[in-house]
């Protein structure tokens, strides 16, 4: 295997899910993720709520001189945003250390009305790019989305390698599909979503589109659905919903499972369970889990452990794959964040092939 072969496998295993929000601040604060970003679903440009709460409440010093105006606003209707990501890591499996660029997304969001935004992205690093148009016409803010975006499935977290997520994209495994769900930063579709708030705590999303990476216009559409609830009881915030999905496949493939997220004080969990029916093959049922909880050890400063496990056939015994990740995030000053993880694998045969990661991280 060359270089960047290697790169390219280390890239793929280790990326996070760059684009993303962080789900869990919305059950901390007793809030959904359109609080803080120009999209309901979350994800991709901060509004201006987002950019004062990274700024203001998230770091462990920030900058509070008035004489440096600091807004993501660059005219009375136009909002601009970027994330950067770079990272250094040692996997054991490799024996070798690497250095990387993994994403450079600039985006911006313009407001064409009070109830009409268009919303574009591009990755100058990985070359994906996404953009939309948000009408939110209908009643209870309500809304219409049109273009090539993420769908929404399950909880969105910002790794894109737990297997809920796109897993570890084929390159590790001997299967000939992904060990992950389809969603990984790659993947994009091309369509129209609808999103409705039946009530403060309420929310649903029902799209149909068309894999962008497809070029044919004889495939299947995609649909997928998506309900959740998000009370707040006794000052713990909830999230409690399920997600949908019919894909063609090489076969007909139907997803769907359900979530948890739970936030009080400096505490929050989430949590996915999803099933998959002819997603590794035909009459093969696959289940996918995703754990993760955080302690905000101090502004600035939380403490993370995840669990993630497949299990590619569930009438076949011992071919789970499962691994836990620990480790913190750090931001030390506004913009500015430090990942340090430790990653341990487990499989039936068990190798040596724990990794540790170390992700630097700066946006606007």
């Amino acid at each position: 295997m060359n270089s960047q072969k290697i790169t390219f496998l280390f890239l793929l295993i280790f990326l996070p899910g760059m684009i993303f929000s962080l789900p869990r601040f919305a059950v901390q604060q007793f809030d959904n993720c359109s609080s803080c970003h120009v999209n309901p679903t979350g994800g991709l440009i901060r509004n201006e709520g987002g950019f004062g709460f990274g700024r203001y409440l998230v770091s462990m010093i920030s900058p509070r001189d008035e004489d440096i105006k600091l807004s993501p606003k660059i005219s009375d209707n136009i909002l601009f945003g970027f994330d950067y990501r770079t990272q250094y890591l040692y996997s054991q499996e490799k024996e070798r250390t690497d250095f990387q660029e993994m994403t450079g997304s600039v985006y911006t969001a313009v407001e064409l009305s009070t109830k009409i935004s268009a919303v574009a992205r591009y990755d100058f690093i990985q070359y994906i790019w996404e953009a939309y148009g948000i009408a939110k016409v209908l009643p209870n803010e309500s809304y219409i989305k049109v273009g090539s975006f993420q769908p929404d499935f399950g909880i969105r977290i910002d790794d894109h390698s737990a297997y809920t997520r796109g897993g570890d994209h084929r390159l590790i495994s001997n299967q000939s599909t992904s060990n992950g769900l389809i969603y990984n930063p790659f993947y994009v579709e091309t369509g129209i979503e609808l999103g409705a708030n039946f009530h403060k705590y309420a929310h649903m999303t029902f799209s149909i589109g068309k894999p962008r990476s497809s070029r044919t216009l004889t495939q299947d559409p995609v649909y997928t659905t998506r309900l959740e609830f998000n009370p707040v009881i006794s000052k713990i915030g909830l999230s409690i919903g399920g997600s949908y999905a019919a894909v063609k496949t090489s076969y007909n493939t139907s997803l769907f499972g359900g979530f948890l997220g739970v936030g009080y004080k400096k505490f929050a969990l989430l949590a996915e369970y999803d099933m998959a029916d002819n997603y590794f093959g035909e009459d093969i049922k696959s289940s996918f889990l995703m754990a993760k909880a955080t302690y905000r050890i101090i502004t600035g400063l939380e403490a993370i452990i995840r669990y993630d496990m497949v299990d590619p056939d569930r009438d076949t015994e011992k071919d789970e794959l499962s691994r836990l990740i620990a480790g913190f995030e750090f931001f030390p000053y506004s913009f500015i964040e430090l990942r340090p993880q430790y990653r341990m694998n487990f499989e039936e045969n068990s190798i040596d092939n724990d990794a540790f990661v170390l992700q630097f991280h700066i946006w606007y």
